[in-house]
């Protein structure tokens, strides 16, 4: 990558984000810590108002921006694919939203990339979606807004039934189902619930806390953890 092209994506990364590190832009990169540190200072040198400090992190300053994107031929395909597949395998919110930003996207490109992005044959059918109604959105809405949530006549892998309070925290997508990552006040521990196995959903009419030891990133050691 040329180190033009490398401070531009530095720039982009720190646009989208609140707090971005060394480290984080180091992976995505693909290059040393060093080098992140001795890009941000010429940046900074430069006249991009990034704040922040090695070991801490890093943002962009308000009010700073730049021209419009220009994307290569992998990330137009990449888009494409990541918004039909969203179509599909989401619910009809997500969907739609997924479909206006692709069409935002192809609105603001030049007419060839416009073509490019258009020709794109990487395509997800919707005659093999399983999931189910609105749960999606109506679970991914109770996530932003940390609503406990009734599960009814939830079936595990066995066919057993039951009724869980659970916590929502995140929803996690395995190539042939979604899933939610929470907190069972029945078990009082993290589970997984398959979304397509739900028989119904009901807020319970509270929110839950930022709890400490309960959230999606205590999940996520929690379900490495069980892996062994």
């Amino acid at each position: 990558m040329r180190r033009a092209d490398r401070l531009f994506r530095i720039v982009q990364y720190l646009r989208g984000r609140r707090l971005t590190t060394a480290a984080q832009l180091s992976g995505w990169l693909q290059v040393s810590m060093r080098t992140v540190y001795r890009d941000v200072r010429d940046l900074t040198l430069s006249g991009v108002p990034i704040e922040g400090e090695a070991g801490v992190g890093y943002r962009l300053g308000a009010g700073y921006d730049l021209p419009p994107l220009m994307f290569d031929k992998p990330e137009l395909q990449a888009l494409a694919a990541g918004a039909r597949i969203v179509q599909v395998w989401s619910g009809p919110e997500t969907a739609s939203a997924a479909a206006s930003a692709l069409a935002k996207i192809a609105a603001a490109l030049p007419e060839d990339a416009r073509i490019e992005l258009e020709r794109t044959r990487l395509y997800a059918p919707s005659f093999t979606s399983p999931v189910p109604g609105g749960l999606f959105d109506r679970l991914h809405q109770a996530i932003s807004q940390r609503e406990v949530m009734r599960l009814g006549e939830y079936r595990d892998q066995q066919d057993a039934l039951s009724e869980r309070c659970v916590w929502p925290l995140g929803l996690y997508f395995w190539g042939a189902a979604w899933t939610l990552a929470g907190w069972c006040e029945l078990r009082d521990n993290f589970r997984q619930f398959r979304i397509d196995r739900i028989g119904s959903l009901a807020p319970a009419g509270r929110h839950y806390p930022d709890q400490d030891g309960r959230r999606i990133e205590d999940f996520v050691r929690f379900a490495r953890s069980d892996r062994g």
